[in-house]
């Protein structure tokens, strides 16, 4: 286990996929369309943290297969892909908003 993901007592495998439940849970959330702005705020600092981390332990030396770092590169993707997902609810979110007032 990368030191990185010590805190998380995770394995790098199973990191990723609770990365991959967040993200499924968080587009869900957004395609609700009722989140506030603080908790799109919490959404963003959560994707950024979860990148950070990925990263970090993408390049910390720790030996790791192909596999696993293509599990990583397809993970930040997805984090990636669920971050704009969330900009363009918030954009949907506004539209609504000035057609309705």
């Amino acid at each position: 286990m990368p030191a990185g993901l010590a805190a998380e007592k995770l394995c790098i495998l199973h990191f990723t996929l609770f990365i991959e439940q967040e993200c499924a849970e968080m587009r869900r959330e957004s395609a609700l369309g009722k989140n506030s702005h603080e908790r799109q705020n919490e959404l963003m600092q959560k994707i950024a943290g979860r990148g950070d981390a990925l990263v970090h332990v993408a390049t910390c030396g720790f030996p790791m297969s192909d596999e696993i770092k293509a599990r990583i590169l397809s993970t930040l993707l997805t984090l990636m892909n669920t971050r704009e997902n969330l900009d363009r609810a918030v954009m949907r979110q506004s539209a609504l908003r000035r057609f309705a007032g």
